[in-house]
């Protein structure tokens, strides 16, 4: 019968004879199977792994359902530890080999804390007038929508959404590559990419589809004030770019200008040149 998960029994973590939950353990069964998209959408939960991570989550109110470690990174890292414990959150020790049955990395550092889904309606998140949203549109690579996701924090949007046949969110590269970030920002998740444009656009945001082939220059756009409105940027896959009818419904199809030699910049760049081009003309004192 597997251990009971010890909550708050921090003088106990990291002592020899205390239970330690296995790769059998039911519980540890269960939080596997979250690597799979299907149970991710079933059960409402996800894997956020390692310290950075789960701070983060642990930082965002009910947010962590458990928290799994070893009795050695529950040791090192205390202070999570101690989170985890004041809010209720179950605290169950790990063997080694049920710590590497539940992470995906080469080298993980010894958490993993179960998660509910942190993502909300799109009417919710327009409602709080974000004055910068990213929208990834059909983007399957995990890597790049997490890094996307991180940058749109760092640039202060508030909103990030995931349109159409695009990436969850909550699979576990992006879950990392966003380095916390998912836990800061509204994530938002629709089906239909139209949608979200006649969204965006009724909430008075400008809405602009960043493409390489674009007829505005971005640097031109910014030296005429037209980056001084709360602003939607839309960006596609790397390999497809935007659906031509979504980068058509846009107010602008802006290209980031290119000084070099460079073919083009990747997703992730021309993400990161666009964000903080919009939050830079959008910064507080300027308009």
């Amino acid at each position: 019968m597997p251990a009971t998960p010890q909550v708050g029994r921090l003088d106990h973590v990291g002592h020899p004879d205390e239970p330690r939950f296995t790769p059998r353990t039911p519980r540890v069964v269960a939080a596997r199977r979250l690597h799979r998209r299907r149970e991710r959408e079933a059960t409402g939960r996800f894997l956020a792994e390692g310290p950075q991570a789960v701070g983060e989550a642990l930082d965002a109110p009910g947010v962590v359902a458990e928290l799994f470690g070893t009795p050695a990174a529950l040791d090192r890292y205390a202070e999570l530890t101690a989170s985890a414990a004041r809010t209720g959150v179950p605290i169950s020790p790990l063997t080694d080999d049920a710590l590497a049955a539940l992470t995906e990395t080469v080298a993980p550092q010894g958490l993993v804390a179960v998660c509910q889904r942190v993502d909300v309606p799109l009417r919710a998140a327009l409602d709080r007038a974000p004055r910068l949203v990213t929208v990834l549109a059909e983007i399957r690579d995990p890597g790049n929508a997490g890094t996307v996701l991180r940058t749109a924090d760092a640039a202060g949007a508030g909103a990030v959404v995931f349109a159409g046949d695009a990436v969850d969110p909550y699979n576990g590269k992006c879950v990392r590559a966003s380095a916390g970030s998912l836990f800061h920002v509204d994530v938002v998740r629709v089906a239909e990419p139209a949608e979200v444009v006649s969204a965006l656009r009724a909430s008075g945001l400008a809405v602009l589809a960043a493409s390489g082939h674009g007829e505005t220059d971005l640097d031109e756009l910014a030296d005429r004030g037209g980056l001084d409105r709360p602003t939607a940027w839309l960006f596609g896959s790397e390999a497809h770019g935007l659906p031509a009818a979504l980068a058509e419904a846009a107010d602008a199809r802006v290209r980031v200008p290119l000084h070099g030699r460079a073919e083009s910049l990747n997703l992730a760049a021309a993400a990161a040149v666009c964000l903080y081009a919009s939050a830079r003309a959008l910064r507080p004192g300027r308009v």
